[in-house]
């Protein structure tokens, strides 16, 4: 996965892919990095500008070609993975920010030039220079700057200055008299990097721009973000790459688990960057306050991010690695000479934190496009619905008798609902203060029924779970047979009329709830163990069945074990075909609805908690986890978000689904100790709201280990996504 989304990205970034690779081979860039450092411009750079790389991003009427900020990033991300050297970052950080801040007299004088290939360079803070008003409106500055990337070289700077008020001011200058730029000795030997000093320089106020430093900030992050995750795309890939053929005790070191583990972390880590960049990169085009929110989860994922990829990809290659000769450590500086700019990674966490207590980030799916009338007549369906009695069945068998309670099932259970109409109908349930009905694991039941089931079942289970009639549980894990489903021992013995299923059931959930389960049993022990299954619906009241309830270390008796002692399942609840279980497994285990949005993962409580007063910890760690904590789970709910377009646009999904299954077990641990430890000593009792903050705490389990172990996706990962061999 990468920054873009659609297949005009997916060809941008080929295009650019191809560029680098022709103009800036590893050789090439090897051989003129004395001249890099120094600011020289490089001899490709006309190449960059007629392939339109300096102007995509700007409007049309200042010589753009208006792509839009995505596009944007796709560039910066394609190039950084190339490792292209030269201007091209510091040059698209300053046209971008005068392109949004800029008033008209000074776009029309700086961007065209920009646009056509002049190099310009954006400091990042006011430290160093102070500036004394000189009347009409100027003011005249000294002093020496921080570092500014790409200074050497450029033939525009926007820096920023302090006023005697306090108060910043940000203008433009080109170097000559007075203002003096010197490169510095390079940590990345690829780019220039210096400080700029001024002499009592007189800048006029129409080289005023009004900006201030959070501002510049904010679009250097997702550009400077956009960077990181390419930069670690490549890092990933090589490691990968290397490990899968480099061989020790006779085996590709792959296929060892601790260097599958390692690279599919590896891989979570950069899908998270590429999130959370791209949402970075959507909020250029919103406000100053959601670009605000979205920059600090960008800086904060992707800075610290790329620099400890890079590490990683070091120690995955070993000593060659760590050799001048291989480029993994040019690729390492850069990630570090990107974090270092912009500050340390614990800032923007706590900036993130302090932003997401009064600003929360926009994951809606613009839906101006779906159809007027398709949304009126819902919406007038849920106006009625919501008139009804809020106690007893009536709203639930209404929606029912509409096709509201799962509106992608086909006619006469569902309206066959396309993406978009999914996500209308969810929007006109938030407006009509309803929730929709929750089938938990009718979810998975129902979907395989319709697929695989018989009219008469299908007639007789779809519309009674839909009314509420029904309630299902699973009986898919046994004590010998948990991520390994397929090593179930639960036999299905053919008697007259139908089957004779034995066996135990473990971690069913809502097994004394439920009426019905969904049921994998073995039907022939002498077939390999992903063939030989059968999939039953079995009656939960049915003779023979012993459901017992097992206690939870958090106190709750959520889950059960389940005994089969001859339980006879009539021939008309087999689903499908004799000995074809398993494939009908994976549509039950595969089901997922369209999502509106990733807002589900978004921990607001942990917000609300951090505004209480009297928390055991100090208010500057908790704004400091807030932000660290928030910075993932605004890359889960972009995830979302990005899985959700795709379904919209007709695309396959991704990785994410996999990504989203590891960083969702993440967060949820990260969100509940937070909780818990901030309340200090009152968690030492389970007494009142701190008392459940610790009860939290111990309800994290089951979202790690249900569904499959963290560590079962990450082997999922690493051999399904990555490739890796089999150990």
């Amino acid at each position: 996965m990468s920054i873009g989304l659609d297949d005009d990205h997916a060809a941008l970034a080929d295009s650019v892919r191809g560029f680098v690779a022709r103009h800036a081979p590893s050789a090439a860039v090897r051989a003129a990095m004395p001249e890099w450092v120094g600011g020289a411009l490089p001899d490709y750079w006309p190449g960059v500008v007629e392939q339109g790389l300096t102007a995509l991003h700007l409007p049309e009427e200042h010589g753009g070609a208006g792509a839009g900020p995505v596009a944007l990033a796709v560039v910066v991300e394609e190039a950084a993975r190339g490792l292209l050297p030269g201007p091209l970052l510091p040059s698209l950080l300053t046209s971008s920010v005068l392109a949004r801040y800029g008033d008209d007299d000074l776009r029309k004088r700086t961007l065209p030039a920009l646009a056509e290939g002049s190099v310009g360079a954006t400091a990042l803070s006011v430290t160093g220079l102070s500036a004394q008003p000189a009347g009409d409106g100027g003011y005249r500055v000294s002093g020496t700057t921080d570092p500014v990337l790409g200074a050497p070289g450029a033939t525009l700077l926007l820096l920023g200055a302090t006023a005697p008020a306090g108060d910043e001011i940000w203008f433009v200058v080109e170097p000559g008299p007075g203002v003096d730029v010197r490169a510095g000795e390079p940590v990345d030997h690829t780019r220039a990097v210096g400080p700029v000093t001024l002499n009592d320089v007189l800048i006029s106020a129409d080289r005023c721009v009004a900006v201030g430093s959070a501002q510049v900030r904010a679009v250097a992050a997702v550009l400077f973000a956009a960077e990181a995750t390419g930069l670690a795309q490549w890092c990933v890939d090589t490691g990968v790459a290397y490990v899968k053929v480099r061989e020790q005790f006779g085996r590709p070191v792959g296929s060892f688990q601790a260097i599958k583990h390692k690279c599919a972390r590896m891989f979570v880590d950069v899908q998270t960057m590429a999130a959370a960049a791209w949402d970075g990169a959507r909020a250029l085009d919103e406000s100053d306050e959601q670009l605000a929110v979205a920059a600090a989860g960008a800086a904060a994922v992707c800075l610290p991010g790329a620099t400890d990829l890079g590490l990683a990809t070091i120690t995955l290659l070993g000593g060659i690695g760590y050799t001048w000769e291989h480029d993994a450590h040019f690729y390492w500086r850069r990630a570090m000479v990107l974090e270092n700019l912009l500050g340390p990674a614990s800032r923007w966490q706590r900036e993130l934190g302090e932003r997401v207590r009064t600003t929360s980030r926009d994951f809606d799916v613009d839906l101006s496009d779906a159809d007027p009338a398709f949304r009126e007549r819902i919406a007038g369906i849920l106006a009625e619905v919501a008139a009804l009695p809020a106690d007893g069945p009536a709203r639930r068998l209404r929606l029912a008798e509409e096709g509201l309670v799962v509106p992608h099932y086909p006619r006469p259970y569902g309206l066959g609902a396309s993406p978009i109409e999914q996500l209308v109908i969810q929007r006109e349930y938030e407006r009509a203060g309803l929730t929709p009905p929750m089938l938990i694991v009718g979810d998975w039941a129902l979907p395989t029924v319709l697929a695989h089931g018989t009219d008469a079942q299908r007639d007789f289970f779809v519309p009674a779970t839909l009314r509420g009639d029904i309630e299902w549980c699973q009986l898919f894990s046994e004590p010998g047979a948990g991520s390994d489903l397929a090593a179930l021992s639960t036999r299905a013995e053919k008697v007259d009329g139908g089957w004779r299923l034995n066996g135990q059931k473990v971690w069913t959930s809502k097994a004394h709830e439920a009426q019905y389960g969904i049921c994998l049993a073995r039907t022939d022990p002498d077939a390999p163990k992903h063939k030989g299954i059968s999939y039953f619906l079995v009656d939960m009241a049915a003779p023979g069945l012993e459901i017992r309830p097992l206690q939870e270390a958090n106190g709750g008796f959520l889950f059960n074990e389940v005994f089969l002692n001859d339980v006879f399942v009539p021939d008309d609840r087999l689903v499908g075909e004799v000995n074809q279980g398993w494939t009908l497994a994976r549509t039950t285990l595969g089901n997922e609805r369209v999502s509106i949005s990733g807002m589900q993962h978004i921990p607001v409580g942990l917000v609300e908690l951090a505004g209480e007063p009297g928390l055991a910890a100090e208010q500057s760690d908790v704004l400091r986890e807030l932000g660290e904590t928030f910075g993932p789970a605004h890359a889960l709910a972009a995830l979302a978000l990005r899985t959700t377009l795709r379904s919209l646009s007709g695309l396959r999904p991704g990785a994410e689904s996999s990504v989203s299954k590891v960083l969702a077990g993440t967060l949820a641990t990260r969100v509940a100790e937070r909780a818990m430890r901030w309340t200090g000593p009152g968690a030492a009792v389970a007494d009142g709201p701190a008392g459940a903050r610790a009860q939290g705490y111990l309800t994290v389990p089951p979202k790690l280990i249900g569904g499959g172990t963290v560590e079962i996706q990450l082997n999922v990962i690493a051999e399904r996504i990555l490739g890796l061999p089999r150990g």
